[in-house]
């Protein structure tokens, strides 16, 4: 009898910090629907992750624009950041190091010997906490928090971060990411992950979407998709959708796909980003944002994936158009600088449009 309340005993000194922890952050995962008519997204606050985005087509029949799964354990063990929110940078470091005011820092490789999207655990891979949630009315919205601590991934200086989803009139999803270091300078590139696909998230491939990016230069990468530095026009090449053609017209110029960062031609405060067309639903959607490039990626993993109902993701069955601070831009001067000092506030706004074409 008595070990067995020594082992209770035990047991209680290990599980009652565990249980503080969670009655002070409040972090508990949870999914949050936001709705405005027949326009609705579902927010989880693991990774503050969208898991869906429900908008109408051309006859009025709701679906589904976003890859993702069924439950939270497969997000927790997925390895396609389906709809996640990344940092605290986005996108890959080289070599997973870089030096800042004269210090080198080795960060946590996650990509070989590089860093993609924040290191093994980014905040992708954490527990946000809920600020704030206003599910419908005139603006749903959700704000999630982070804090990040000092040396995390290799780091430097603690961050404060957040993101606010919000539904705006008409079919708007308005996506704004701040942050604050807190007490040394540090690379802030906080950006998302959804895996779009406009016709519906289980319609097949997007080859034959109609894209437009405004980018007339690319931001040219080695055999691990990392930045030479060098900056060069996508006249002549396959990259060039400055106008609209189908994403597949030229893909197959490629080795795999598309997975590259353009440097954005507008300078103003929301640029332009690009435009995705669906002609068999209808669907449009449109991004602007403040960033000054975006990664457009054509979902090239080399076999199919279980998504939401069982429903088997094909190669190239969504594309991502995801705004951010260049790629290794800690690495390489001549690119727009991810660096944020204290007493600075890092700003990242997203603006997604959706309408239907007849």
């Amino acid at each position: 009898m008595s070990s067995m309340i020594n082992n209770l005993f035990i047991c209680l000194l290990f599980i009652f910090p565990l249980l503080v922890a969670a009655s002070v952050t409040g972090n508990k995962i949870g999914i949050y629907e936001l709705k405005k008519g027949d326009f609705s997204i579902k927010i989880t606050n693991y990774g503050a992750t969208i898991i869906s985005v429900l908008v109408p087509d051309k006859n009025g029949k709701v679906g589904d624009v976003v890859l993702g799964y069924d439950t939270i354990e497969e997000y927790m063990n997925g390895t396609s950041y389906f709809g996640a929110s990344l940092g605290r940078v986005a996108n890959r470091i080289g070599g997973a190091q870089f030096t800042l005011n004269g210090t080198h820092y080795k960060l946590v490789p996650n990509e070989g010997k590089n860093m993609l999207h924040g290191g093994l655990k980014g905040f992708s891979k954490v527990v946000w906490k809920v600020k704030k949630f206003v599910q419908d009315g005139p603006r749903p919205c959700i704000t999630l928090t982070y804090f990040s601590a000092d040396g995390e991934e290799g780091f430097p200086g603690a961050v404060l971060a957040s993101v606010t989803f919000a539904l705006k009139d008409p079919y708007k999803l308005s996506v704004v990411f701040k942050a604050k270091a807190l007490n040394k300078a540090t690379p802030i590139n906080l950006s998302h992950h959804p895996y779009w696909n406009i016709g519906g998230h289980d319609s097949g491939d997007i080859l034959s979407n109609v894209l437009q990016i405004f980018g007339s230069h690319i931001t040219l990468v080695d055999k691990e998709l990392i930045p030479t530095g060098k900056i060069a026009p996508v006249k002549n090449t396959p990259y060039d959708f400055l106008k609209p053609h189908k994403v597949g017209s030229r893909i197959n110029k490629l080795q795999n796909g598309y997975d590259i960062n353009y440097a954005l031609d507008s300078t103003a405060k929301m640029k332009p980003v690009g435009i995705v067309y669906d002609k068999k639903s209808g669907r449009v959607m449109d991004v602007k944002a403040s960033a000054p490039g975006v990664q457009f990626y054509t979902s090239n993993w080399d076999r199919s994936m279980k998504g939401k109902g069982g429903f088997m993701y094909q190669p190239h069955a969504a594309l991502s158009l995801e705004t951010l601070v260049f790629p290794d831009a800690v690495n390489h001067p001549n690119f727009p600088s991810s660096i944020v000092n204290p007493g600075e506030r890092y700003v990242h706004s997203v603006l997604y449009t959706f309408s239907i074409k007849k």
